[in-house]
């Protein structure tokens, strides 16, 4: 039976290895994003006051420029620049008061290459679940490595790094790499493959919950957004604002995402939508009084993210993610190199 699992454990591996390095690595790139932002946008190292004022000016004057937005996510939590969020993949930045700084198309800036190979793997939705089944194949990768692992366990080290690129030390290398990282990496990918199974995932943790509330049918007409950020504010008066969304079709609702004290998520799960037509605040979700299998559902992206944790997290995220690179890496060449086999001396025959 072992040596029946070490064989799919390897074999499984050596076809992932790519994915799983890909998946690491930019994984571990995507936990700096913001300190990449701060470092090549001047702007987004200023320090914004999330006010409904001068937000609502804000989205007034984005819209104005840019009659194609779906959403703005505001400026705060550390990095003084709004995103922008257009249709046919577009994006852009803006500084505090609404001026676009840069706009482009699909994967143009460094970030966003790295944020869509990570999260589609530059295939659209094709590649966010092939991303997904290699997270949940990782975690079987994971779990059969372990148990590959337990009858020797009294061989295991804490050195890392292989002494050599003989086959015997690369995968000592892999096993003691993998036991030690075991823990951060199944948690990374399983909230990783959470995230595009969302809908399993929430059957999963949050079984019998309410379904989500049915948006209702609204007018259509200009939103003005001082007014409907005031009305959200006022709902959630200790909530951060963090993002305006247009309507996507007429007869939809805007909304607003707000950040409470208690919500991990980085920019909030608590949502207030707006009637187009009028302005006002018409249907109202509080993150906070949700059930506790949805805020576990809520809480796999910041889980996932490090958007908890400070420093420390984010420093066992992006480690955890390299581990899942270089296991990937090392495994494949411990498996690819075969074992040289002792050639017995032949006997010369007798004279």
């Amino acid at each position: 039976m072992i040596g029946m699992l070490r064989t799919v454990h390897a074999w499984a591996g050596a076809i992932l290895s790519l994915l799983l390095m890909v998946l690491g690595l930019t994984g571990t790139l995507l936990v700096f994003e913001d300190d990449w932002l701060r470092l090549t946008v001047p702007e987004a190292r200023a320090q914004v006051l999330p006010d409904a004022a001068r937000l609502g000016a804000v989205a007034e004057r984005l819209e104005a420029e840019h009659g194609d937005l779906r959403t703005v996510n505001f400026a705060g939590a550390g990095v003084g620049i709004q995103r922008l969020y257009m249709h046919d993949h577009r994006y852009g930045y803006a500084d505090e008061a609404g001026r676009t700084l840069v706009a482009w198309r699909g994967a143009a800036r460094p970030e966003a290459f790295v944020f869509d190979l990570h999260h589609e793997l530059m295939a659209g939705e094709t590649g966010e679940r092939v991303g997904g089944i290699a997270a949940l194949a990782a975690v079987l990768l994971v779990l059969t490595g372990l148990v590959v692992w337990a009858p020797g366990w009294r061989a295991t080290r804490l050195r890392i790094w292989p002494r050599s690129g003989r086959r015997g030390d690369m995968v000592a290398s892999h096993r003691n790499l993998g036991l030690i990282t075991a823990l951060p990496v199944l948690l990374f990918c399983l909230t990783g493959a959470g995230l595009v199974f969302h809908d399993q995932a929430r059957a999963l943790l949050a079984p019998g919950a309410p379904p989500a509330p049915v948006s209702p049918v609204v007018g259509s007409g200009d939103i003005d957004w001082p007014v409907a950020l005031a009305a959200a504010q006022e709902r959630f008066p200790t909530a951060t604002l963090r993002m305006a969304g247009w309507p996507s079709t007429p007869g939809k609702p805007a909304s607003i995402r707000l950040k409470q004290r208690g919500e991990w998520h980085p920019n909030g799960r608590t949502t207030v939508l707006i009637d187009p037509a009028t302005s006002r605040v018409v249907q109202v979700v509080d993150a906070e009084r949700l059930p506790s299998g949805l805020r576990a559902t809520n809480a796999l992206y910041p889980i996932h993210a490090a958007s908890i944790g400070g420093w420390p997290y984010r420093i066992l995220t992006a480690l955890s993610g390299l581990a899942l690179a270089l296991l990937g890496g090392v495994g494949t060449w411990s498996f690819l190199v075969k074992p040289r086999r002792k050639r017995r001396a032949a006997k010369a025959p007798a004279t």
